[in-house]
C-alpha cells in the first residue's frame, strides 16, 4: 500500500498579492484559520493558487511561508506542475528543499503529449525527487486526460502515490480504483463529487470550497468516513449552490472574492483573470451567508 500523504479535505488554497507580490502576512493569517479549522493538509501553488502567474521567486515565499506557517501540524503539499519537464523538476526540487510534504503535479498544457509521454514525463520527475507525488488529471484545463491503463502503469512507480482526478467522469474514477486499487490513492478535484468518489474508495477531496467553509468541508468526508452517510450526503448536496457559485466564473476568481467578503484581503486576480462581477458577487455573498 502506498504512502497516505492525508485523508480528509485539503485546500487547494488561494494566493493573496499586493503591489508588493504575495501579501505573506495575510497569506499566513488563512493558512492559521484553516489549520484552527480541521482541515487536513494545504495545497500550496496550485491552479487556485494562480501558480501560472507567479514568478519562482514568489513561489518559493508562499511555499516557505506555508510550511513555516503549519510547522509540521498538517501537511504542505506543492504544485509544481507544468508543460516544460525540465522545468518542473527544478520547481519539485526547489519544494523539495523548502521541506514540503509532498508535490502536485498536472498534466502537461498546451504542447500537450501522448499516453506514452505521460509517462514518460511524470517517471523521470519522479526520479528526481525523493516527495511522494499526486498526479492532477484535469483535461478541461490541460486538453490532456490521464487515462485508467496509464495511471496502472504510473502507478508502479514507488513515490507516485496519488491522483486528484478531476476529469468529472466518475466511471473513469471507478475504472481506476479498480485497475490500481491501493497503489494509488484518489482524491476528488470537484467539489460537487466529493461523496462519489469517497463512495469509490477515494481518501478525500482537494478541494475550492474549503478556503471559504473549510470545517464543513473536513465534516463533510469526516462523516462518510465515520459511517453518516446520510449526513455526508446531505452536506455535499446543501453545498451544492455555493459551489455552483464559486465556479461561475473560471477559477479562482470567485473563491477570491470570496475571501474578501469573509474579511481577508486577498487582493484581485492577475491578469488575464479579472475582478468578478457585481451580479455574481451578490449572488456569492448569498450562497455564502445560506451555508452553515
Amino acid at each position: 500500500m502506498k504512502k497516505i500523504l492525508f485523508k480528509g479535505c485539503g485546500t487547494a488554497i488561494s494566493t493573496p498579492f499586493d503591489e508588493n507580490g504575495v501579501n505573506l502576512k495575510e497569506f499566513e493569517n488563512l493558512i492559521e484559520d484553516q489549520i484552527q479549522k480541521n482541515v487536513d493538509a494545504i495545497i500550496v501553488c496550485g491552479t487556485t493558487g494562480e501558480s501560472s502567474t507567479m514568478t519562482t521567486e514568489e513561489k518559493k515565499q508562499a511555499i516557505d511561508c506555508a510550511v513555516k506557517t503549519a510547522n509540521g501540524r498538517i501537511p504542505i503539499i506543492a504544485g509544481t506542475g507544468g508543460n516544460n519537464t525540465k522545468q518542473v523538476i527544478e520547481n519539485s526540487k526547489l519544494a523539495e528543499s523548502l521541506g514540503v510534504d509532498g508535490l502536485l503535479i498536472v498534466t502537461p498544457y498546451y504542447n500537450k503529449c501522448t499516453q506514452k509521454g505521460l509517462v514518460e514525463h511524470y517517471k523521470v520527475i519522479a526520479q528526481s525527487v525523493s516527495l511522494p507525488i499526486i498526479l492532477y488529471s484535469v483535461p478541461s484545463r490541460t486538453g490532456v486526460n490521464i487515462e485508467p491503463k496509464t495511471c496502472l502503469e504510473l502507478s508502479k512507480i514507488e513515490n507516485i502515490v496519488a491522483i486528484k482526478e478531476a476529469s468529472g467522469n466518475i466511471s473513469q474514477v471507478a475504472e481506476i480504483a479498480h485497475l490500481c486499487g491501493n497503489n494509488l490513492h484518489i482524491y476528488s478535484g470537484n467539489d460537487d463529487q466529493i461523496i462519489p468518489i469517497l463512495s469509490l474508495g477515494g481518501l478525500g477531496v482537494i478541494s475550492v470550497l474549503s478556503n471559504v467553509k473549510p470545517e464543513y468541508t473536513h465534516n463533510i468526508v469526516q462523516n462518510f468516513f465515520d459511517g453518516n452517510i446520510e449526513k455526508a450526503t446531505k452536506m455535499q448536496l446543501d453545498a451544492l449552490p455555493l459551489i455552483k457559485a464559486l465556479f461561475s466564473e473560471v477559477n479562482p476568481i470567485p473563491v477570491k472574492a470570496a475571501l474578501n467578503i469573509q474579511g481577508y484581503n486577498f487582493g484581485i486576480p492577475r491578469l488575464p483573470l479579472t475582478p468578478m462581477t457585481d451580479e455574481k458577487i451578490e449572488i456569492l455573498k448569498q450562497e455564502l451567508n445560506s451555508l452553515d
